[in-house]
C-alpha cells in the first residue's frame, strides 16, 4: 500500500511540475448510478470545465446510457451526450456523440484493475461559420483504484486512483490525437455520495501543434442501489 501511495505522489508532483508553464484548469463533475435491475444500471453526469478561465466554464457535459452486468467484472454500456465549447462567451462548436464500451475489470490483491474499451461516433456543428463535421475516435483507460483504510470501497473508505487513458481518431492526422494522466484520492461518505479530487494531466497532438492541459478535478458522485450487494463505482474524469 505503501508503494502505491509513493507511485502517486509521484504522479501528482510530476504533473504539477508540468503545470508551471501553464495554467490550471478545472473540471468538475456530478454523476449519478441507478441500479433498476439485479444486471442493468442507469448512469448520468453533468461536467462544466473551464479551460481557459479556472472560474468561468467554457465547456460542458450533458451524457448518459445504460450498462448490463454481464458478470460482476464484466460491464458493457452504450452512451448518449450532447457537448458544447464557448470562445469570448459565444457557442463555439457543439457535439452530438453516441458510443459503445466494454468494461472489464481485474482484482489483484486489494488492486482494481479497470480496463475500459470506447469506440465513439461524434457529429459536430460549428455556429459560427455554420460548417458541419463527423468523427470516429476509439479510446482505451487502465484504471487503477486502491482502498487504503479498508479491503475494498465500502462507506468511510478513502481510495486513490490513477489511470492512464489514449484516444485514436480514425481517417484523421495525427492518428494519436490525446493522452490523458490522472493521479487523485476520493472517499466514499456512505452508501449514496462519494467524492474524488485530483490533478489530469492531458496532451492534445494537432497538425498545428500541441497543447497540454492541467485540470484540478472534482467530483460527487451518486449512488443509487438498494440490492444487498453493492458496487460502489467512481467513473474518474471522462
Amino acid at each position: 500500500m505503501k508503494k502505491g501511495i509513493f507511485v502517486l505522489i509521484l504522479l501528482v508532483f510530476y504533473t504539477s511540475l508540468s503545470a508551471q508553464k501553464e495554467h490550471i484548469s478545472s473540471y468538475s463533475t456530478v454523476s449519478v448510478t441507478y441500479k433498476v435491475h439485479p444486471k442493468f444500471f442507469l448512469f448520468a453526469e453533468g461536467q462544466l470545465r473551464g479551460i481557459e478561465d479556472y472560474s468561468y466554464p467554457d465547456y460542458y457535459e450533458i451524457k448518459g446510457g445504460i450498462g448490463y452486468n454481464l458478470t460482476k467484472n464484466h460491464k458493457p454500456f452504450i452512451g448518449i451526450g450532447r457537448y458544447g465549447n464557448y470562445k469570448n462567451h459565444l457557442l463555439d462548436k457543439e457535439e452530438f456523440r453516441i458510443w459503445l464500451q466494454d468494461v472489464v475489470d481485474m482484482k489483484a490483491g486489494k488492486f482494481k484493475f479497470e480496463n475500459r474499451v470506447r469506440a465513439e461516433k461524434s457529429w459536430f456543428y460549428e455556429p459560427q461559420k455554420d460548417v458541419t463535421s463527423d468523427r470516429i475516435r476509439l479510446r482505451y483507460r487502465l484504471n487503477i483504484s486502491l482502498p487504503l483504510n479498508a479491503d475494498s470501497v465500502k462507506p468511510g473508505t478513502i481510495f486513490a486512483n490513477a489511470y492512464d487513458e489514449v484516444f485514436f481518431v480514425v481517417a484523421e492526422k495525427p492518428t494519436f490525437a490525446r493522452n490523458r494522466v490522472y493521479g487523485g484520492l476520493g472517499y466514499q461518505i456512505d452508501e449514496n455520495f462519494g467524492i474524488a479530487s485530483g490533478y489530469l494531466w492531458q496532451r492534445e497532438f494537432a497538425k498545428s501543434g500541441n497543447k497540454n492541459l492541467h485540470f484540478l478535478y472534482l467530483s460527487l458522485n451518486i449512488t443509487i442501489d438498494d440490492s444487498d450487494h453493492k458496487n460502489y463505482e467512481f467513473p474518474g474524469a471522462d
